[in-house]
């Protein structure tokens, strides 16, 4: 079977753009993980650049773009500043989510808000629940008008920006899919304060007492929409690891030992081999993926997560690899390189984890029962 990776005309064109506003992303990608701020201009820059419009489906009004060129943007993004990748992957999952979810009940509010340039953000991951955030295990008790929430979703990128939330909760004892727009019912727990991908600032959130109105509920995902977080996250980490590759290899091509670059030490070359060749291995399983999901074929989710295994897992060896070449420099705080390794730890923490991505494969591998 022959596969085609190229793009169509439109969306090589929108990938020139972001390329080129990616640039001026990575300029300032150690400002903002030093302050913990988010990138708002940058997020901006992107919607202006037509990035939203043609993430949003046609059959919700948007122009819609295929799986490979989403990708694409999405590495892009990711190897100049990945936590603009992050809250930009996150908001259209939500805002797209939204726009899918409730065509039936909200019309298309959302997907207007969307391309208005509105901010949303994914609130469905919960303390007790872990990588299980479709399954929330937090019940909503009927109240006039829909149903009250009380209880936390973590890890909520970009939430101090966002306009509009999608929460989930167990109504009737079954997930329910709701937007939430952010009130006093709903605030910060102050005890943000991450490793890596500071500038996502992904909050935990409390609800008090929120109603999830009954006119702002909607269907339960099924087939058919479009992947974003499970076609996103393989992309964050193979930008931070494209990132943490570049970074060495300047460094190596730079810093001198014996009156040679260290390029020259036949232990760099070897170890820089072995990573660019796994990075490479990761990229390729990622894109079959995306080619698999373009052309509908049903084995396309599968290959997603083991893609987002295998790019979580070479982010972190590529990053661990540039602080060992990048010796005491690369330990310091200016350094880009002590940046990407702990950037490149946050992936293997996003659902699903490396581990539970490892026990979903694994049994299917040895043909155990996955129940």
């Amino acid at each position: 079977m022959q596969l085609s990776f190229s793009l169509c005309p439109a969306e090589q064109e929108l990938l020139d753009r972001i390329v080129v506003l990616a640039t001026d992303f990575q300029s300032r990608a150690a400002y903002h993980d030093e302050q913990a701020e988010i990138p708002v201009r940058a997020l901006d820059a992107l919607h202006d650049a037509g990035l939203d419009a043609a993430v949003l489906p046609q059959h919700v009004g948007g122009t819609g773009m295929s799986y490979l060129a989403f990708g694409a943007i999405v590495r892009t993004l990711a190897r100049a500043d990945p936590s603009v990748a992050t809250i930009w992957t996150m908001h259209a999952g939500a805002g797209v989510g939204l726009s899918e979810l409730t065509r039936e009940s909200a019309g298309s509010f959302f997907a207007d808000e969307f391309l208005a340039g509105k901010r949303f953000a994914v609130a469905l991951s919960e303390p007790a629940s872990g990588n299980r955030f479709l399954n929330p295990q937090q019940e909503a008790a009927a109240v006039d008008g829909g149903w009250m929430l009380s209880g936390a979703k973590r890890f909520v990128s970009g939430a101090e920006i966002a306009d509009y939330l999608i929460v989930n909760a167990l109504v009737d004892h079954k997930p329910a899919f709701f937007a939430v727009v952010p009130d006093d019912t709903v605030s910060i727990v102050p005890i943000w304060d991450t490793l890596g991908l500071r500038a996502t600032r992904s909050q935990l959130l409390s609800f008090d007492n929120t109603v999830l109105r009954a006119e702002y509920r909607g269907r339960t995902p099924g087939q058919g929409e479009f992947e974003i977080i499970p076609a996103g996250l393989p992309a964050i980490s193979l930008g931070i690891a494209d990132a943490a590759l570049a970074a060495l290899v300047e460094h190596a091509a730079t810093r001198e030992i014996l009156d040679k670059p260290l390029s020259h030490q036949q232990w760099v070359q070897h170890e820089v081999a072995d990573a660019q060749i796994q990075l490479a291995a990761a990229h390729a399983l990622y894109e079959r993926g995306l080619w698999e999901a373009d052309h509908t074929v049903p084995s396309f989710f599968g290959t997603l997560i083991r893609a987002k295994y295998l790019a979580n897992k070479v982010a972190v060896a590529v990053a661990q690899l540039g602080v060992r070449v990048g010796g005491g420099s690369g330990y310091l705080k200016r350094s880009p390189i002590q940046r990407h390794l702990r950037d490149a730890e946050a992936g293997q923490l996003m659902a699903y984890s490396t581990e539970v991505i490892a026990g979903v494969v694994g049994k299917e591998v040895l043909g155990v029962d996955p129940d």
